[in-house]
């Protein structure tokens, strides 16, 4: 299956060294302080760079929710049954989600992708449909073996590539749903990063300390039962999910697109570490939205080296951090293209030189 599969798309040249320099400049020269807009004025800097604009503008952003099963949940990793996936899909499909409600409110487009979620669905508008031969109904159970073939998992990380290459905009904000993906995400941190798994797999949903003592157990099987799976794809397909290859497609695609890639949590950042452990460039396209209560997830951004924006004890997943942190993109790019400059208003500058 996809004998031509390549495992990496080459991201979109990000803008050189003088864009650089005159955003910057243009930045410095609006009125205020130099730099008193901190981190709103790092983040206008990268989506200038992203799309090699001095006036960034972000265009038609598209919200996907990637849905899948996963095996593993069998074994009691996390606080809810899987049969929940099913339901959330649904929810979302009828508007009821926390992440439909953030999408309307912020004109964002939104698609949920069943990437292998254990039941059929109706037709949707909303609803694309991302299942993959063999694993049409998840993932079988990573702490008995791998969760995916390499064949399963590539063409997941195809049908990734190709929803987003379809979709309009120049902006993909990632969201996912699935029963236990945070023990897909811990199982891929603990593999790529080496940190111990207790540092890396948390609570999810919810779990008391005997059911993260249960989760922690399974998840070391997972581990041994998948020990020679270290090279990243390798990694993904025994110890992730199809949701989160889909996304490592999705990111790549979007990155080679030169679109802004708005990271959520912990499961999302799972799939782009993936993706920047295959190509290094993929993450100077990425925002991350927030650092989420999830165990793993602030240890994992130091060692991606990022900063998320925001930090609100979110543990919901789904793309609701990824729409919360929208705002501050638009408020970067208007801040870029529409703040006066303090020749153009006339202001004078620090230390009583005219403007």
């Amino acid at each position: 299956m996809h004998d031509d599969f390549e495992p990496t798309l080459a991201p979109a040249p990000l803008g050189d060294a003088a864009l650089r320099g005159r955003v910057q400049a243009a930045l410095d020269a609006k009125t205020k302080p130099r730099g008193a807009l901190g981190r709103l004025e790092a983040l206008a800097l990268q989506l200038a760079l992203i799309q090699r604009s001095e006036a960034p503008a972000l265009r038609q952003p598209q919200l996907v929710v990637f849905a899948a099963d996963h095996g593993i949940a069998a074994r009691g990793v996390s606080a809810y049954p899987a049969e929940v996936t099913r339901q959330m899909v649904l929810n979302f499909l009828a508007g009821g989600a926390a992440v439909s409600v953030l999408a309307r409110q912020h004109g964002l487009a939104l698609t949920v992708a069943d990437c292998g979620v254990a039941a059929e669905f109706d037709a949707h508008p909303m609803l694309a449909s991302l299942k993959v031969d063999g694993a049409r109904h998840g993932s079988a159970d990573s702490s008995r073996g791998p969760a995916l073939s390499e064949a399963q998992c590539r063409a997941a990380i195809v049908q990734g590539r190709r929803l987003v290459a379809a979709l309009p905009g120049n902006a993909l904000l990632l969201g996912e749903m699935g029963i236990a993906n945070s023990s897909a995400a811990a199982l891929l941190m603990a593999r790529l990063t080496g940190e111990p798994l207790a540092a890396c797999a948390g609570r999810g949903t919810g779990l008391d300390d005997a059911g993260l003592a249960r989760k922690h157990a399974v998840l070391n099987a997972a581990l041994a039962a998948n020990a020679g799976a270290n090279a990243p794809l390798q990694a993904l397909a025994a110890l992730g999910g199809l949701e989160i290859a889909a996304m490592v497609g999705a990111v790549q695609q979007a990155a080679a697109d030169g679109r802004v890639i708005v990271v959520d949590g912990f499961i999302t950042t799972a799939a782009v570490a993936v993706a920047a452990a295959l190509q290094a460039g993929i993450l100077a396209h990425c925002v991350f939205s927030h650092c989420s209560q999830e165990t793993g997830h602030a240890p994992w951004l130091r060692h991606l080296g990022v900063r998320a924006l925001l930090d609100l004890d979110l543990r919901l997943g789904e793309g609701s951090g990824a729409a919360l942190a929208w705002p501050l993109l638009e408020s970067a790019c208007r801040v870029l293209a529409e703040m006066a400059s303090f020749e153009t208003a006339g202001v004078s500058r620090a230390g009583g030189g005219a403007a």
